[in-house]
């Protein structure tokens, strides 16, 4: 089967409407990190078809768990590398304004020509190390891939949360050990199973309500 034909039956499998034109976009941002990995080691998953399942699909799960309150509310992916899941979420929700952080030069130079070359109006790159960051405008969420240990991700984001924001963490197997190390004023009581279509994995989403 292709990756477009496996897109397509993931997509069919979440329970999520995308705006018109959004599939071809997942499709051609597909075909640039396949294209940019190649340099840049932007992910350790070479396989088109894995990359679908492990990168886009799970990206877009989480879609219907965040957080994202009214009109206009932001979000912020951490350590993005590359794009995931900041992409994918910017091409399915248009309306959403999302900041992609990474302190890798060529990382960001990534998420800029795809920011680009994909035609997303909604999305912003920022260069650095996130505890330096101090956007002009906080954010409805901060989610972070693989970006760090879960007491070290909301000790380094938590300044980029906005009041009654949330910090939402994407995890493998539920993280006992990880939750048990996070201060109990960090907020990070729900925890959220996620059902990823055609990946034999487990994937949880850790929701932290910490305040700045």
């Amino acid at each position: 089967m292709t990756p477009e034909g496996v897109l397509d039956r993931g997509l069919a499998l979440l329970p999520l409407a995308l705006p018109v034109g959004a599939r071809a976009k997942l499709v051609a941002f597909l075909g640039l990190l396949e294209k940019w990995n190649r340099t840049y080691n932007l992910t350790a998953i070479r396989d088109p078809l894995k990359m679908v399942s492990h990168h886009l699909l799970d990206s877009l799960a989480v879609v219907p768990h965040l957080p994202m309150g009214g009109t206009g509310a932001a979000l912020a992916d951490v350590g993005s590398g590359g794009g995931m899941p900041g992409i994918p979420l910017a091409i399915a929700c248009p309306a959403w304004p999302v900041a992609l952080n990474d302190s890798n030069q060529k990382k960001a130079a990534f998420l800029r020509q795809a920011a680009i070359e994909l035609a997303l109006q909604n999305v912003t790159v920022q260069t650095g190390r996130v505890e330096h960051w101090r956007p002009a405008r906080l954010f409805a969420v901060v989610i972070s891939r693989g970006f760090a240990e879960l007491a070290d991700f909301v000790a380094a984001c938590r300044h980029l949360v906005a009041p009654g924001g949330a910090l939402v963490a994407m995890k493998g197997v539920y993280p006992h050990e990880e939750l048990a190390r996070v201060p109990a004023s960090a907020g990070c009581g729900e925890v959220v199973r996620l059902q990823v279509p055609l990946l034999d994995a487990e994937r949880h989403l850790v929701m932290c309500r910490a305040s700045p």
